[in-house]
């Protein structure tokens, strides 16, 4: 169908902002260690974080015990957002100085302008509202246990933990090796306000996270980057009043900045990918349209097993993605892949 454009209105986007902090560092380790389900599939081994609970005190494992089982991580997320301190002292006095129903407003989940009610109530532990609550996010892992507990735990023992909690971990964990993490987080911190400059908001999105696109929503007007290094290779998602927040794991090249021919671990799987006569055979055609495994067997003449195999390599290096049976290439993926080679050759 042609369109004919009668109006001078811009398509909406979003303001991309880009933050870091030993902090939230801190906190994402602490979510780190305590997930029993991810900890397999993160960078660092398995043995690094068994080796790493030997030398914590009774004391500590006994609240990332508690972290483990009521997923109060994502409390100590949600009030370092509200608190905005790069601080640990200050941290800790603001959620000493916090009130019940502050506390607990905070640390629960931001589930969208229509539910910031449902919210207040129940910070206040009121039970239609926390019921409520529970309803809304019970497809979201977690969630409902969560906001079941944060409304109805006694605020001074909560207290009381996330301040023990996070100040155990970072005196334990993160001033060991304090210089070498702010080193590496404020380097990926500036390569990305770099590019910010020469990308659109999306496709900075875009390349930060390694392949999140994320297009812009009538209720967020800002998203939040912010670099980590302990949860590598996840990207965390997040939402808050107005924002949404992409904890994304930091880039190869900040490890080694001293080294600026070491490329983007992004960088190099996507164009390995599109180093094959076949891959670049099947990116033409879904360039022109999105195509099933079916399709594409019929248009190259070739195995499914085969065309599945080229298919994997592309959609584990996020240039290609599947939507419903059908297979497409990432929007703007390509040109994105011209702008990272143009930093990378120009830095």
């Amino acid at each position: 169908m042609e369109i004919i454009h009668a109006t001078s209105r811009k398509r909406e986007t979003y303001d991309v902002q880009i933050a870091y902090s030993p902090l939230w560092e801190c906190a994402l380790g602490i979510a780190a260690v305590t997930n029993s389900q991810l900890i397999n599939t993160l960078e660092k081994p398995a043995t690094y974080w068994e080796k790493l609970k030997e030398t914590l005190s009774t004391n500590l494992l006994n609240h990332l015990n508690y972290v483990e089982k009521n997923n109060t991580w994502k409390a100590l997320l949600q009030l370092l957002h509200q608190n905005e301190s790069n601080n640990l002292n200050e941290f800790c006095t603001s959620v000493e100085w916090m009130e019940v129903s502050e506390i607990k407003y905070t640390c629960l989940p931001f589930t969208g302008d229509t539910f910031q009610h449902l919210r207040g109530s129940a910070a206040l532990g009121q039970e239609d509202a926390i019921l409520e609550l529970k309803k809304i996010t019970n497809e979201i892992p977690f969630f409902p246990e969560y906001i079941e507990f944060i409304s109805k735990v006694d605020a001074t023992e909560l207290k009381s933990h996330l301040i023990e909690v996070m100040a155990g971990w970072y005196e334990s964990v993160i001033i060991p090796d304090l210089e070498e993490t702010e080193r590496i987080l404020h380097t990926d911190y500036e390569s990305k306000n770099q590019m910010k400059e020469k990308m659109s908001p999306e496709e900075l999105v875009q390349w930060a996270t390694g392949g999140v696109n994320y297009l812009p929503e009538p209720s967020v007007h800002r998203v939040l980057l912010i670099p980590q290094y302990v949860y590598r290779p996840w990207n965390i998602e997040s939402d808050l009043e107005e924002t949404k927040v992409f904890y994304y794991p930091v880039a190869n090249d900040s490890l080694s900045p001293n080294d600026k021919y070491m490329p983007n671990n992004s960088l190099v799987q996507k164009h390995k990918a599109l180093g094959d006569e076949v891959r670049l055979r099947i990116v033409k055609l879904l360039s022109e349209s999105d195509r099933s495994l079916q399709n594409l067997t019929e248009q190259l003449h070739m195995g499914k097993t085969t065309i599945h195999h080229h298919l994997k390599i592309l959609r584990g290096s996020k240039i290609v993605e599947m939507n419903g049976l059908k297979y497409s290439l990432k929007a703007n993926v390509l040109g994105l892949l011209f702008k990272e080679l143009d930093q990378y050759i120009k830095q």
